[in-house]
């Protein structure tokens, strides 16, 4: 009793005084550790393909993927239970989580409990960042607001890079397991600052839904089944059927419940809001594309150009020097040109910078390899805080909590769909592009170091045929975020025209 009173005290005392800088670095910071993540294990693949745990390809995609999902899911009850409960106690509670999972899965001795891991990993990332940015909204002066959004925006894309940076660094020790071990401590680390600095912010009564949770969680679980499972089970096979159907009727059911229940986890009156609407759609195409590109890239480097680790790492930097950079006058563009324009700009930069990616080899001069990232970052750079301040300035402020959770269910969900049809485009085409006697000798669906490894004299028909497929990859997700941007416009545009109409 008197230890939970101590807990109690602990989370709402007021923090020791400090700059809004420094808490907006503090939780930046947890957002590069949750963002970061689900890129860094991208350059763990060819480490695992190889490893003792034999995962063929599509377990290879549940072990990217298990964690993004259950982040999607899970992240706009994050938001609802910070408004709940109190966002500095969940967001302490999501970083010791994400401590947990992260050493779960580094000593995991098989794929059951890496997934499992994984999994309890993405609860605690799904509790960390949707309370981020509720706390931001919560300390920081309304006329600074718009520039605290536009920087956690652009964390989030900077995070997916510094992911793929750290984790090329400490992957160079030789082994998968030292990703996990290495986000113990730095999860430990950040909870201690937010325990010390973080504002408490006011509670809301607002009860939570956990009939939607799982209804929401059973339908995109099932969605990427049938995506996942696609290319080895047979698209017309019962399991990729079976994970449509129930899909659709999941998500079906969810809606019918949420339109009924008091305090739904979405309610779906909300996408009635055509601004709203159309920054959902675009913010889930744009990480579609940005996740789908750090799958291919960090296999493409090393297994298509010979690139170690840390240089793989290290090879993705040109997508942030745009976000870095440019991230800030991002508003001043859009206020000059138009909303509209911007995002049209952004899908257009970053389809064409995926389009020319699909066009490399493995005689592909880096520098030019480098140009087509640093055109697909400037589309990034554009989308991010133009999208991020739509999806914020569409609710009241006492939904903060569930607004950013809806700003972090269109991210994590379309960097989960991006990496299931990626690797089930790669999948597919690698398998259709090997040499008949090898696909005859050798598991088809096996990934191309794997493959290698166990008919090393074709190696160079191996790699040519997982080039193949990356580039198929890239052409497939490029046009894909083209023909989504290009609904995210019309739609607006169309909306915006009724509206005027209307008013007329």
């Amino acid at each position: 009793m008197q230890f939970t009173q101590l807990n109690r005290d602990v989370l709402n005392r007021d923090p020791t005084p400090v700059s809004q800088r420094g808490l907006l670095a503090v939780m930046c910071a947890c957002v590069v550790l949750v963002v970061g993540m689900v890129a860094a294990i991208n350059l763990a693949v060819p480490m695992l393909a190889s490893s003792a745990l034999h995962p063929s390809a599509s377990v290879l995609i549940w072990i990217v993927d298990t964690y993004v999902v259950v982040f999607a899911c899970l992240v706009i009850p994050g938001g609802a239970a910070g408004d709940r409960f109190g966002r500095k106690g969940v967001l302490l509670t999501g970083l010791a989580l994400f401590a947990v999972g992260a050493l779960l899965s580094a000593i995991a001795p098989n794929v059951a409990l890496l997934l499992a891991g994984r999994a309890i990993t993405g609860v605690g990332a799904a509790a960390v960042l949707p309370n981020t940015l509720a706390v931001l909204l919560h300390a920081v002066p309304a006329e600074r607001k718009g520039a605290a959004i536009a920087t956690w925006a652009s964390m989030s894309g900077i995070g997916g890079v510094l992911g793929n940076v750290g984790g090329g660094s400490v992957l160079t020790g030789g082994s998968w397991r030292w990703l996990f071990i290495a986000a113990v401590p730095i999860s430990l680390l950040l909870a201690a600052l937010v325990a010390r600095i973080a504002p408490v912010s006011t509670r809301h009564d607002r009860s939570l839904d956990p009939l939607g949770t799982v209804l929401l969680v059973g339908a995109s679980v099932a969605l990427l089944l049938g995506i996942v499972e696609g290319p080895e089970a047979g698209w017309g096979s019962a399991v990729v059927i079976s994970g449509f159907a129930c899909a659709a009727v999941l998500f079906a059911v969810w809606i019918a419940v949420e339109l009924k229940v008091e305090h739904p986890l979405l309610d779906p009156r909300l996408f009635r809001l055509p601004g709203l609407r159309s920054a959902c759609l675009g913010m889930t195409a744009v990480f579609f594309g940005m996740f789908a590109l750090f799958y291919i890239n960090a296999s493409f480097l090393q297994y298509g150009k010979g690139f170690g680790v840390l240089q793989t790492g290290l090879g993705i930097i040109p997508v942030t020097v745009p976000m870095i950079f440019g991230s800030r006058h991002v508003g001043r563009l859009s206020q000059r040109i138009g909303i509209d324009a911007t995002v049209a700009l952004a899908f257009g930069f970053v389809g064409c910078g995926l389009l020319g990616l699909s066009t490399s080899d493995a005689q592909t001069l880096y520098v030019v390899y480098a140009a087509w990232l640093l055109v697909t970052g400037i589309g990034v750079t554009l989308a991010l805080p133009t999208l991020s301040a739509a999806i914020s300035g569409s609710l009241p402020p006492e939904q903060a909590g569930v607004g950013a959770g809806l700003q972090s269910t269109t991210r994590e969900f379309g960097s989960a769909l991006g990496v299931a049809v990626i690797g089930t485009v790669l999948t597919a085409r690698f398998t259709a592009a090997l040499p008949s006697d090898i696909r005859a000798a050798h598991d088809p669906h096996t990934v191309a170091q794997a493959l290698a490894g166990t008919a090393p004299e074709r190696a160079d028909d191996i790699v040519t045929a997982f080039i193949s497929g990356a580039d198929a990859g890239f052409r497939v997700v490029g046009v894909s975020v083209l023909v989504l941007g290009a609904l995210v416009v019309l739609q607006s545009l169309v909306s915006r025209r009724l509206s005027y109409g209307g008013r007329a």
